[in-house]
């Protein structure tokens, strides 16, 4: 026994972190393996949410990392970004403990169906595709495609009032447009309060936003998860609703399975790996539907 638990249930936990840390770095859903590990030992849904956040901040210390190259030269933006990341992530911690623990219960079957559908609608991908249709393009004709706008049937038409579908050069801070500011906030929140998901919400909002290529996008919305993940768990650790033992093991499996992830998905098809979270996604959300309503 290690802390009241037993080494057979840390390695069950421990095994959860694996594969929450590996279906983050495919899909960008840790939290629909982890948390549910959690509720499945029987910890009560606050206390396994926060100890969650704290546990899946693993998957997210090599992303931030790795994002310095493609945010070169971009500190200001990421500064602020990231700011709005850690804002967001404090008020969805605050408002996950000051609320009626029961409300969270109610709330996390329709979250889970969101970040599901979000997961099935796939940003990414899209904004992946979309990027290297216009490097392709941008390469065979020699020239940059700023002004551009990919139309549905292939062909190209120009645009001089509204962004373009895909970008190859960042825009400036200033060209932002305030909504995104609004999105990448309710993200953070979201973030701090649940999560599952939150990464794909806060890239669906980045990439239509168009300000920059899809590399720089992804690494910012990695830097703004994490941000939201470490100023919740902040809170959480303040507040004493983190379960230390699971908290840690979790956090290491996480690690872990981010760490063995990018070999091992290289062979597996990104379409089958969706299916399967957003299959998962849903069996969860009926089970805990049924099980809270």
């Amino acid at each position: 026994m290690i802390a009241g638990y037993s080494i057979l249930t840390l390695l069950l936990v421990a095994l959860a972190g694996v594969g929450a840390g590996f279906v983050g770095y495919a899909v960008g859903a840790s939290s629909l393996i982890s948390y549910p590990a959690l509720l499945a030992l029987g910890v009560p849904p606050v206390i396994a949410n926060a100890s969650n956040t704290v546990g899946v901040l693993g998957t997210g210390f090599g992303g931030a990392l790795g994002a310095r190259k493609e945010l070169r030269g971009l500190h200001l933006r990421a500064a602020i970004y990231v700011s709005i990341g850690v804002i967001g992530g404090i008020l969805g911690a605050l408002l996950l403990l000051e609320l009626d623990p029961k409300v969270f219960e109610c709330v996390v079957p329709p979250l889970i169906a969101l970040s599901s559908a979000a997961i099935a609608l796939n940003p990414r991908g899209r904004a992946e595709a979309r990027q290297a249709a216009a490097d392709a393009r941008a390469q065979a004709a020699g020239l940059g495609l700023d002004d551009t706008v990919a139309s549905t049937d292939g062909h190209a038409a120009r645009n001089g009032h509204s962004r373009p579908l895909v970008r190859t050069q960042t825009e400036p801070l200033s060209e932002d447009p305030w909504w995104v500011w609004l999105g990448v906030s309710c993200c953070a929140i979201y973030s701090g309060y649940f999560g599952a998901g939150a990464g794909t919400l806060v890239l669906a909002v980045l990439d239509a936003a168009g300000i920059g290529p899809f590399h720089q996008v992804n690494a910012l919305k990695t830097l703004i998860g994490w941000g939201a993940n470490m100023s919740a768990s902040v809170v959480f650790i303040v507040r004493g609703v983190v379960d230390w033992p699971l908290a840690i093991v979790m956090c290491l499996g996480c690690f872990a399975g981010s760490y063995i992830a990018p070999p091992v998905t290289r062979k597996i098809p990104a379409r089958i790996m969706r299916i399967a979270a957003v299959i998962a996604g849903i069996a969860l959300t009926v089970d805990l539907a049924i099980k809270t309503y």
